[in-house]
């Protein structure tokens, strides 16, 4: 028999660590093995009883969850699940940044929310995380590294033309993200240069709430317009268009937005295969598919239709990647071209869009 998922819980109220407790009790083949209510125990605790997981707060006391974070990644890494409330998204933001895996919202506890709480601790415990040697003065979001030789990557193919003959934006890149992708975003962003001629749609999978958050941020550190899509708007050259967590983000024949609610069976909120297979659909040979690191299998369908669409496919290597599943299956399934290390994805973007629409 297996052994338990040990589980640590460190929250400052003494309700949401019942409801946490109640609702990890429940689910076979996890115990809790301690309770901290600040971030100074959260660091004892965590060297004391080498938990699989850690739920992180992250308004605390004596020392808050960014601390604790920081101290514990920098010790002994474990994988840790940020509760949060979405008025706090912007340090879950920077807790993501630190090294924490996910964050999600303090949920209602529903059977179906408290399900999903659960399924997030039982895949993130077995997920390897590295110590960090460094200190906090250290950037979070280092330049990548140059590229190197053998990764280039072919010029971009002729403009995608709409249905009634107007030349649409081009080459479009579309990003596949989930665990761990959100440092991964940062990295490639902040490298690209102020003048970047392609444009950028992103479906990251997050928590509802946080996708503001993760934009807001994401602006922070790249030179180019980072904000979340709005319905109907167009898509533009030299842009970045984050798809909202409650919604499928896709793009019309005409380029702009349409953002439609996700089916009550759909496991991803946004979903990826619904960007990347319109991106295909509608750019043709102009699109771009990234995936990235994160768990399942959201994606893979979508490169495959923007590979037969004549498109360029990209997948970040195992090497750099926190998790590789999506971007594994993608490689797999035979829909990715060319795999490349975090460090040249954003030079590989930079020479793809560097032959501007006439």
């Amino acid at each position: 028999m297996a052994a338990p998922i040990r589980v640590l819980i460190v929250d400052d109220s003494a309700f949401v660590r019942d409801v946490l407790r109640d609702a990890l009790e429940q689910a076979p083949g996890i115990e809790v093995v301690g309770e901290a209510t600040n971030g100074v125990q959260a660091v004892e605790m965590a060297r004391a009883l080498s938990p699989h997981l850690i739920t992180m707060d992250l308004e605390m006391p004596i020392m808050g969850g960014l601390q604790a974070i920081e101290a514990i990644m920098r010790s002994k890494a474990v994988p840790i699940l940020v509760i949060s409330d979405v008025a706090h998204a912007d340090n879950a933001m920077e807790a993501l940044a630190l090294g924490a895996l996910e964050v999600m919202q303090k949920p209602d506890f529903t059977s179906l929310k408290g399900g999903q709480f659960v399924q997030r601790v039982r895949l993130l415990a077995g997920v390897p995380v590295l110590t960090r040697l460094r200190s906090r003065a250290a950037p979070v979001c280092p330049l990548p590294a140059p590229a190197l030789p053998h990764r280039t990557a072919p010029s971009p193919p002729p403009a995608a033309v709409a249905p009634g003959g107007a030349k649409l934006p081009g080459p479009v890149f579309a990003i596949a993200s989930s665990t761990g992708g959100t440092q991964v975003l940062a990295q490639i962003l902040a490298a690209l240069s102020p003048d970047f001629a392609g444009s950028v749609l992103i479906a990251q999978h997050i928590s509802d709430g946080f996708a503001a958050g993760l934009a807001e941020w994401l602006a922070h550190l790249c030179p180019l317009p980072v904000r979340i899509a709005t319905q109907g708007e167009r898509v533009q050259r030299g842009e970045v268009l984050i798809s909202p967590s409650e919604f499928h983000m896709s793009v019309k024949p005409d380029g702009t937005v349409f953002l439609a609610p996700p089916e009550p069976k759909d496991l991803y909120h946004p979903s990826c295969d619904v960007l990347l297979s319109s991106v295909a659909q509608v750019f043709g040979a102009r699109s771009v598919g990234i995936i990235l690191t994160g768990m399942g299998r959201d994606g893979a369908a979508g490169m495959g239709h923007i590979r037969q669409a004549g498109g360029t496919t990209i997948a970040q290597d195992e090497a750099s990647s926190v998790i590789y599943g999506m971007n594994r299956l993608a490689v797999e399934r035979g829909h990715v071209q060319h795999i490349v290390a975090l460090g040249d994805l954003a030079m590989t973007m930079q020479r793809l869009a560097a032959q501007r629409l006439s």
